[in-house]
């Protein structure tokens, strides 16, 4: 039995994970994720160099374009986990929030609460609990739960002044006396880099960098990971940067899980979960570089799950629909905690499937 500090309830813990990665690539389509390359995009006035895009990433097979685009989701996650929301065989995830914009996604990924108040991107604390407030005053995770986000909006989201969590965003460097060598670089190396995102984004690689390094030191049961710039490449219309940024990604995540499965501490007791916080539109052809509640098709989404609790079932081809409220008390299932019963609005309930 696993007892809750602040929350005086007890649940069985029978799964195998103890800890938890959670990575958001923001406003990546999930039209990419299973399909690949788009040859209507490539061949359109967003793509330069399309005889390199093509070279890189196209073939006339979706299987292998997607592999080509995102290899470690289409063979590790796809060998090992499970990948929700290819619309093109009935299986269907999608916002609950009518917004379909980047505060408002992430408020409902985290409280499982698509709160209608929260139709904003401006710097306001979220009154919403979320699902990593939550576990870090669980016993065991106190201080074991951290973000890591390129946007700079995240200490609202999370509302950092509440929930104490420690959130870096932007370029808020890590503080912490004993941060090692490398963390301190960081600090520093973040606004010597070009800063071409503007002067709230930095690059999602620094974020990658950050998190990585804090994890080998720290040791996070709960690491949070919030990459940018596929939002901001599709934002410009440059379709060519903004494949480069999904796949870049894509490789940040391997590196990252493989650099888990040689560490005792996360080995065999780690779940991760990939996801974004809206999609965009895809008809008429230039509603690809939008998203909002005008924008058809933005409410649709995909997610992905590998862990040692998770069956290997790899592409889901049920046709369902699930929801981006469900994801928050996904999170905490994994963990062996039920977020559903402190929080003190609507919570969508966990997926199933998602657990043996």
């Amino acid at each position: 039995m696993v007892c809750f500090g602040v929350w005086a309830v007890c649940f069985p813990q029978s799964g195998k994970t103890k800890n938890l990665i959670i990575v958001t690539l923001d406003g990546m389509r999930w039209q990419e994720v299973f399909s690949g390359a788009d040859s209507v995009l490539i061949n359109s006035k967003y793509t330069e160099d399309k005889d390199e895009v093509k070279k890189k990433y196209w073939s006339s097979s979706a299987m292998e374009r997607r592999k080509m685009l995102f290899p470690f989701l289409w063979t590790t996650v796809a060998g090992k986990g499970q990948l929700y929301g290819n619309r093109t065989l009935g299986n269907t995830v999608a916002l609950s929030n009518p917004y379909h914009f980047s505060y408002p996604g992430y408020n409902e990924l985290f409280t499982g609460f698509p709160d209608k108040r929260m139709n904003t991107n401006d710097a306001i604390a979220n009154p919403n609990l979320n699902v990593l407030e939550f576990i870090n005053n669980q016993q065991g995770f106190k201080g074991k739960v951290v973000t890591f986000s390129s946007w700079e909006r995240f200490p609202q989201i999370l509302n950092t002044k509440r929930s104490g969590l420690p959130v870096y965003s932007g370029y808020v460097p890590v503080k912490n006396k004993d941060a090692n060598a490398r963390l301190s670089y960081l600090n520093e190396m973040q606004h010597d880099v070009p800063h071409y995102l503007g002067d709230s984004t930095r690059l999602d690689f620094i974020t990658y960098e950050f998190g990585k390094e804090y994890l080998k030191q720290y040791k996070p049961r709960v690491l949070y990971l919030a990459f940018d710039e596929t939002d901001d490449m599709a934002h410009a219309g440059n379709y060519k940067f903004y494949l480069e940024r999904a796949k870049q990604e894509d490789g940040y995540i391997k590196s990252l899980w493989e650099m888990i499965q040689k560490d005792p501490f996360y080995k065999d007791q780690t779940s991760i979960l990939i996801t974004c916080d809206h999609g965009r539109g895809n008809d008429p052809l230039d509603s690809w570089r939008d998203h909002g509640e005008n924008v058809k098709g933005s409410e649709n989404t995909w997610f992905a799950v590998l862990g040692p609790d998770t069956p290997e079932t790899g592409e889901i081809k049920t046709p369902t629909t699930i929801y981006h409220k469900q994801i928050a008390q996904t999170m905490a299932s994994l963990l062996g905690l039920d977020f559903k019963a402190f929080a003190q609005h609507e919570v969508g309930e966990s997926i199933r499937s998602v657990m043996k």
